[in-house]
Formats: structure tokens, sequence, C-alpha cells
């Protein structure tokens, strides 16, 4: 089936949010338990006018605390821009002002490589607060002796 797969699998936006909800890359990223509110949410903000942001998350974490994670998806050739992030700020302000904003963008690389960001607001301007790359591999790619090393890595 993983030919198959990856015969006809895309690399656009669509293809990227999909592996990531599949693989629940936003939830190990971030460290918090997400789920999937609304795919291309279209909306206005104050001083920004009509936005879109790929997809909307919520997120919960340990202690209670509700976030919501805007995630734009660049797949193909199509590059992460500042303007969408600060549209991202500006929608979740208007629209979720009681919740935390978690501002995510994921870019989809080459031989499967994810590169996900999460992006804050400074008194510098808006900054880059994370990024990790993630490998999709099959599971008989991992060998025991990788993932018995993993027991042995702290935790974030």
């Amino acid at each position: 089936m993983a030919a198959a797969r990856n015969r006809y699998e895309r690399i656009d936006e669509q293809a990227l949010l999909a592996k990531l909800r599949y693989n629940r890359l936003v939830d190990i990223f971030t460290g918090l338990a997400c789920y999937s509110l609304q795919n291309h949410l279209r909306t206005t903000a104050p001083g920004i006018g009509q936005a879109e942001v790929d997809e909307t998350s919520l997120g919960l974490d340990k202690r209670g605390v509700h976030y919501v994670l805007p995630v734009q998806a660049k797949g193909g050739s199509d590059r992460i821009g500042i303007v969408q992030i600060e549209q991202d700020f500006a929608i979740c302000a208007a629209k979720f002002p009681t919740l935390v904003c978690r501002s995510i963008a994921a870019q989809l690389m080459a031989d499967e490589l994810i590169a996900i960001f999460e992006f804050g607001q400074t008194g510098q301007g808006i900054r880059v607060l994370s990024e990790k790359h993630y490998r999709l591999v099959q599971p008989e790619a991992l060998p025991a002796d990788e993932l018995q090393s993993y027991r042995l890595r702290p935790s974030d």
C-alpha cells in the first residue's frame, strides 16, 4: 500500500495538512492535545480585512489551558509568509480572545521531511520561537536499536 500511496500522493498544502493531522504532528510539536476545528477559515479581522487560515485547531495542555492554533501549510515551492502569520494573530485576537494563540506554520520539504515552526509576537515583531523537523518513515524502516535509543533520550 505504501507504494500506491507514494505514487498518488500530492505535495500541496492539503496533502501536508492531512499528514499533520494523521500523524498528530501539531500535538507532538506543541505538547498539546489538539483537534482540528476548521479547515480554510475565511473571516475578517479588524485592520486586516478578509483573511484565511489553512487550518484552525484547538489545544489543551495538562493544566487545562485552552489554545487556538492557526496553522499555515505550504507544499511544493510555496513559502511561508510573514503577512499570513500577522493575519493569524489578528484573527485569533478577534475571533478567539479568551484563548492563547500559538501560530504554527508547516513546510513540506523533500523526502517526506516536514519543517514546523511556531511564531510569537515579541517586542521586535513576529519571531520564530521554535523550529523542528520531522521525517515520516514506514514502521519497518525503524531498526529496533534506534527505537531502543529513544528510551534513553531525555524528554523536551
